[in-house]
């Protein structure tokens, strides 16, 4: 019997249409004709613009469409809940979902606030056991060349890490007369580059490693002040820049930087990663290429060589192209969709999941805090799941014993 037959056809609802909508829906569109996932339908969009959104669902592949999202919660034929909505939403779309027993896939950061994370993680986990999967959208998890990255990393190829890079850069407001939109403003959007861009490279520092953060160190940016509005100049209440020195577990160390005013820079974002056996180079700008140096090879045959990940042996390329057709961006959210399928079908917790997504946004909290109180750094806790916190668990029950 093959994974089609004999279950229930999924029933998807997304909220939201606009950028992340539009990949999302793409994504949807086309995964069954390259995976094997269990079967579902594209049922409801939602979006507040009754025209808007019935003109995005034809074009997109949804059957129908709605302008308010709690009316897709008690529709028994709605199994899972895409939420491509802006951050301030987040918390209470997801949370109602979740309780409302439908499978939730939510795009990053998981919310605006530590507090909301927390709360929407418990939310999550209490689903999780009546059978409720959730995932974050790091779609970056699911580049091909990232995930040979971490298997070499994980099979030692490059021996101990010792330091990361990790820099998204974009341009989109070098100008300052770029106008004030939602992603400007600290109400709506949390955060700036931290929370856009900057969540995606924390996020592979930890996916990549395997590790987890216990210090943090920051410093945030706002180069334009003003922008154009429609009444005028309005205030900018977030960064436009962000740095960070993350301390891993390990002992490794990383650097993260992320800029939406960095001329010239379109959507780069660069990882380098360097163990003592080895070294790994990485551009988004270079989807295909993962650069390896092995430095266990003699001197003079040592150097980085380029290595072009449209091989059927890599991660996800046996459903492509033939090997040497290079796959593009939006690849990234089809193999996002088939592992969140994946997971449901199999009844296991797909990843990342929100507890991985609060671990990134306690770190976005650790920033902010340490750049308003001026370079301090900030201690983290364990991770509840972590074996430094397990064994500190288990000598707490010890010493109460």
């Amino acid at each position: 019997m093959s994974r089609q037959q004999g279950k229930t056809r999924l029933g998807v609802a997304m909220v939201g249409y606009a950028f992340m909508g539009k990949a999302h829906s793409n994504a949807w569109r086309n995964v069954a004709s390259f995976f094997e996932v269990p079967a579902f339908e594209q049922k409801v969009l939602v979006g507040r613009d009754a025209a808007a959104v019935s003109e995005a669902a034809a074009r997109y592949g949804w059957s129908e469409t709605a302008t308010d999202w709690r009316s897709i919660l008690d529709r028994d034929d709605i199994h899972i809940v895409d939420i491509c909505a802006p951050g301030w939403m987040h918390a209470e779309i997801a949370t109602a979902a979740l309780e409302a027993g439908k499978h939730v896939l939510l795009e990053k950061p998981l919310a605006n606030t530590l507090a909301e994370a927390e709360a929407m993680t418990e939310a999550a986990q209490a689903a999780r056991a009546r059978g409720v999967q959730s995932m974050v959208g790091f779609n970056y998890r699911r580049v091909p060349a990232l995930a040979l990255a971490k298997e070499l990393i994980a099979t030692g190829r490059i021996g101990t890490v010792r330091q990361v890079r990790a820099a998204y850069l974009q341009d989109w407001l070098a100008d300052d007369q770029a106008p004030m939109t939602w992603r400007l403003k600290k109400d709506t959007a949390g955060s700036g580059a931290l929370g856009d861009i900057a969540s995606h490279a924390i996020d592979q520092v930890l996916f990549l490693l395997g590790d987890y953060v216990t210090e943090v160190s920051g410093r945030l940016q706002t180069f334009v002040t003003r922008r154009p509005g429609t009444g005028g100049l309005e205030d900018v209440t977030v960064d436009d820049a962000a740095w960070a020195t993350l301390t891993l577990a390990s002992g490794a160390i990383a650097s993260v930087e992320a800029s939406r005013v960095a001329t010239g820079r379109k959507n780069s974002l660069q990882l380098e990663v360097y163990g003592d056996k080895g070294a790994l180079r990485f551009d988004l700008e270079n989807l295909n290429e993962l650069q390896f140096l092995d430095a266990t090879a003699p001197a003079d045959e040592q150097g980085f060589r380029r290595v072009v990940v449209t091989e059927p042996e890599h991660p996800y390329l046996e459903a492509w192209w033939p090997q040497g057709h290079i796959i593009g961006w939006e690849h990234t959210f089809t193999h996002e969709i088939r592992d969140f399928l994946l997971a449901i079908d199999s009844g296991t917790a797909p990843s990342p999941s929100f507890e991985d997504g609060l671990e990134v946004q306690r770190i976005l909290n650790a920033v902010e805090e340490s750049a308003a109180a001026k370079s301090t750094t900030i201690q983290l806790a364990s991770p509840p799941d972590s074996p430094a916190a397990a064994t500190a668990t288990a000598a707490a029950r010890i010493e109460g014993a």
